[in-house]
């Protein structure tokens, strides 16, 4: 009997450990199918309701510490546009974050570096990762250096770099490429960059790409462009990142022929010609006065973004072929591509400088009527142009009393421009003065306001004026005109003498001036700030960067040939009036990009019919 009775007990024994072994399995079977089918739905989600019945499901299943579907939760969140929600439900459980592994914590700081507007989140939870004692990999450190490139500061840029040091990540490829970058995108930082570059291997394009970017977003394109015939010189293959910088490059300096050379290049190389790099192409064909060739690569691609048809009706804007604008405007239209606030500046531009007073008006009130777009302060800015340019000042003050923001200061100094070439001097001093007081400290204000009152032949104001600026160190930008020839960079300043053929130009300088008397041009000595005889005012504007590279361009280039040169600033009266006698003396086309737009002048006669 005892027997059965040990037997007995034994039997219950295995049955129940065999029942807990059973139950254990089911379990574990149960949590590992709801854990497949939460991955699968995430993987299948495409809305944030999915996603809220997705967050209420993990819960029920008991799967709020499981990494693998926080993970794929929180990278499906980044997809749609809720990291911020990820977040908040990741963290709300404190209790877990030791058991999240670095993964976990690179998806989520990869989510918030990639917005537009959370960057200094990823810096957040990359200091929480560090404080729960999850160490960073290689793969942490590009998504928060890429955080700290677009926050843009310096300090922290250096902080990080710290801690890449410390963790001994700096020799990995793409933790120096993501590091450039960074560097790049901090102004002061670009020596930097440059270090971490020189120490590099150099091997890849991308860290060629990411350097010569740095350069191109600094404006320090010469650089760039000389960095990238090192990176030729190196044995290294440009990819299609690296042909756009170079492009913006060429577009900056407005360097044509470098550009000419680029296209081909891109072509020997065989470069993939995305929308992107023919974008860029069409916009350094346009901005460096060659609008035909960048229409010829807009109808050559076979698929084209509103980016290409903006940056073509741009490109034809500045070059004042406004009809033509406004026809592929309607062609866009026709071919079912919906206009944005962009195409509609660019529009409205071409609108200005072609003279289309109506077709402006047009356009401007179909924003609101065809499209239901809020015009913004740039669209007012091109409507004030475009009255300003056809006289119309009481129009031009109409749209100015109507706007529905403060109009900005480039709206003031348009009227001021209009005021002082129609001759309505005295709103052209009251809108001086007021720009003056919310604007006190932008030289272009008081050198418009001096021009009013030269004018005006108020010289003791204008005389004042000047007192004004240097009591507050208000000094003009100084300008500075390049040229492109045989594909090397030229750059002049005003009363410039660092070039090697100083004295030949200068001897050009005291020709192009006879020549000039000879044909009854009269200097318009009223643009010089300074107190001195009209000689010696003569003498300044004879050496303004502009008159000494075409100067030089007359030394260095055929009979007959086009002249192309680009000004960092407006173009002065005095030098638009002196190019319109030199296209017609020595029977030149003169292509000169200003600040804002381009100025043909052939014969005498400037594109820009004088207003500009």
């Amino acid at each position: 009997m005892r027997f059965q009775a040990e037997r007995s007990k034994f039997f219950r024994s295995i049955t129940g450990h065999c029942l807990a072994s059973a139950h254990t399995i089911n379990a574990r079977r149960s949590k590992r199918a709801a854990e497949q089918n939460c991955l699968s739905l995430l993987q299948i989600c495409t809305s944030l309701s999915g996603l809220y019945q997705l967050h209420a499901r993990i819960l029920k299943s008991g799967l709020q510490n499981n990494s693998l579907v926080l993970t794929k939760f929180t990278s499906t969140s980044s997809d749609l546009n809720a990291i911020d929600y990820a977040s908040s439900f990741l963290f709300s459980f404190e209790a877990y974050c030791h058991l999240y592994d670095a993964f976990l914590f690179n998806t989520i700081i990869k989510g918030y570096a990639e917005t537009n507007y959370s960057k200094h989140k990823a810096l957040n939870i990359y200091c929480l990762m560090r404080d729960h004692g999850i160490l960073p990999n290689k793969f942490t450190y590009p998504f928060v250096l890429k955080a700290c490139a677009g926050l843009g500061n310096l300090i922290l840029c250096q902080q990080v770099h710290g801690s890449v040091l410390k963790y001994g990540f700096d020799s990995d490829l793409h933790v120096q490429n993501t590091m450039v970058h960074m560097y790049g995108c901090c102004g002061s930082g670009i020596e930097m960059a440059r270090e971490v570059f020189d120490e590099m291997s150099k091997s890849h394009s991308v860290s060629w790409s990411a350097m010569i970017g740095g350069y191109v977003r600094l404006g320090r394109s010469i650089d760039a462009v000389e960095l990238f015939r090192s990176m030729q010189l190196a044995g290294v293959r440009p990819d299609k990142i690296t042909m756009i910088s170079v492009l913006s490059a060429c577009t900056d300096l407005g360097a044509l022929e470098l550009g000419k050379w680029v296209e081909t290049y891109i072509d020997k190389e065989r470069v993939e010609k995305s929308v992107e790099l023919c974008n860029a192409l069409i916009d350094m064909f346009a901005k460096c006065g060659d609008v035909d060739k960048a229409l010829k690569v807009f109808r050559s691609m076979s698929d084209r973004n509103i980016v290409s048809w903006t940056s073509v009706i741009v490109g034809l804007a500045m070059h004042g072929r406004g009809e033509e604008a406004v026809s592929l405007f309607e062609e866009m239209r026709g071919a079912g591509v919906s206009p944005d606030h962009v195409a509609f500046i660019g529009l409205l531009t071409a609108c200005s400088h072609g003279g289309l007073v109506d077709e402006g008006r047009h356009y401007f009130n179909s924003m609101a009527k065809q499209y239901d777009m809020v015009p913004k302060i740039e669209h007012y800015g091109c409507m004030v142009d475009l009255f300003c340019r056809a006289g119309l000042v009481k129009e031009a003050l109409s749209i100015v009393e109507t706007m529905t923001m403060e109009p900005n200061p480039i709206i003031w100094r348009t009227l001021i421009n209009t005021c002082h070439a129609q001759g309505e001097l005295k709103l052209g001093e009251s809108i001086s003065k007021r720009l003056i007081a919310n604007d006190p400290m932008h030289e272009s204000n008081y050198v418009l306001f001096s021009n009013v009152y030269a004018k005006m032949s108020s010289w003791d104001k204008k005389y004042n004026i000047r007192e004004v600026m240097e009591k507050k160190g208000i000094k003009k930008t100084p300008g500075c005109t390049m040229i492109e020839l045989d594909n090397e960079i030229y750059e002049f300043v005003s009363g410039d003498k660092t070039h090697k053929l100083c004295k030949e130009i200068y001897e050009m300088l005291n020709e192009m001036g006879r020549e000039l008397k000879k044909a009854g041009f009269t200097p318009t000595t009223s643009v010089v700030l300074l107190d001195i005889d009209e000689e010696d005012k003569e003498d300044a504007l004879n050496r303004h960067s502009e008159k000494l590279a075409l100067a030089f361009a007359l030394l260095r280039t055929p009979p007959r040939s086009p002249i192309r040169i680009v000004k960092n600033l407006r173009v002065c009266n005095d030098c638009h009036a002196a190019t319109k006698f030199i296209s017609k003396i020595y029977n030149r086309q003169i292509v000169v990009r200003d600040r804002t737009r381009f100025h043909h002048f052939m014969g005498g006669i400037c594109s820009c019919k004088d207003f500009w």
